[in-house]
């Protein structure tokens, strides 16, 4: 009996991390996609804080609902993680993702992804601080492996010029993006990872249409054509892409992956969207990766493959102090 009970739980914990990955992947390769949609905008007169302002506002319209269902009327629940929640949509929803996109308007989208995504070594920093995770020899190889893997895929070793001010921006995104996978990692607080999302992106498109109001924040929008993958179309095409399928989904999917994964190696196949970004760009702005780039992509996978590894001789503690 102990040993069927032993393999029942041995079957469970392999099946939640094979849809952690799978949910990982469907998060990375719908972010992947908010780039190159969101460029096209820009270079027509969108401002960073109108295309995250209507992307954050469409995400909340199509997941505030599910969202309010899966509380349940368990308000006290939110009442007692107001702190987290806020974090959450202020530094890991509005936060990141205006960053992200001030840092594409100065740089081109590799090197702002590059920095973006050293967040997982960010993560990898604050769980060995705050709660003694040291990370371990093969935590560590898959984290150079990763990096140079990211080298590869964004060609830096040709040579790459960097704005100050986009790599101030790409940097303030990096923040956000670990605090994203920390938080949605967090299985303590009790709220589910739809709800976790609604109240994210409530409040990320809140606080942005605050400061739009207020004139803190440019908002500039055209009804000027966009150009895809070589063809003009309409303005409003690519902003519900980036409201429903890169912003709604990827949140969704990317906390669920989280609470499976744990936020370290959670974030750690988020590199992939790098990737994805890559391959995005090649189809709809005609960016054909070079086989070193797809090189880059095998490196960032062997690295996640050992981040997994080295996180299971890691004790088990809390992603987050209660």
């Amino acid at each position: 009996m102990t040993t069927l009970t032993r393999d029942d739980a041995a079957t469970a914990g392999a099946s939640r991390t094979v849809s952690g990955l799978l949910l990982a992947l469907l998060s990375a390769v719908t972010f992947g996609l908010s780039g190159a949609l969101a460029r096209g905008l820009l270079d027509t007169g969108w401002t960073p804080g109108s295309v995250v302002l209507v992307r954050i506002g469409l995400a909340a319209a199509v997941v505030a609902p599910f969202g309010y269902v899966a509380l349940r009327g368990r308000w006290d629940l939110l009442r007692a993680n107001r702190g987290l929640v806020l974090t959450y949509g202020l530094l890991a929803v509005a936060g990141a993702q205006f960053c992200y996109f001030s840092a594409v308007g100065y740089m081109q989208v590799g090197p702002a992804l590059l920095i973006e995504y050293t967040a997982p070594a960010a993560v990898v920093v604050w769980l060995w601080l705050r709660h003694g995770e040291r990370p371990g020899a093969l935590t560590l190889v898959g984290a150079g492996l990763a990096a140079l893997g990211l080298v590869l895929v964004l060609d830096l070793i040709s040579g790459a010029e960097l704005n100050v001010a986009g790599v101030l921006w790409a940097l303030g995104a990096m923040v956000g993006c670990a605090v994203y996978f920390v938080i949605s990692a967090d299985e303590d607080n009790g709220l589910p990872p739809l709800a976790l999302a609604a109240a994210g992106l409530v409040i990320g498109g809140l606080s942005l249409g605050f400061l739009g109001l207020v004139g803190l924040l440019p908002m500039t929008a055209t009804t000027q054509d966009v150009t895809m993958a070589g063809s003009s179309v309409a303005w409003w095409v690519p902003l519900v892409l980036l409201g429903l399928v890169t912003a709604a989904i990827a949140y969704v999917s990317g906390i669920a992956a989280s609470r499976r994964l744990g936020s370290r190696v959670a974030s750690f196949v988020a590199l992939t969207e790098v990737v994805m970004g890559v391959l995005w760009a090649w189809l709809l702005l005609d960016e054909l990766p070079r086989p070193v780039q797809l090189a880059g992509g095998i490196l960032i996978m062997a690295g996640v493959v050992a981040v997994k590894l080295g996180e299971r001789s890691l004790p088990t503690t809390p992603e987050l102090p209660a």
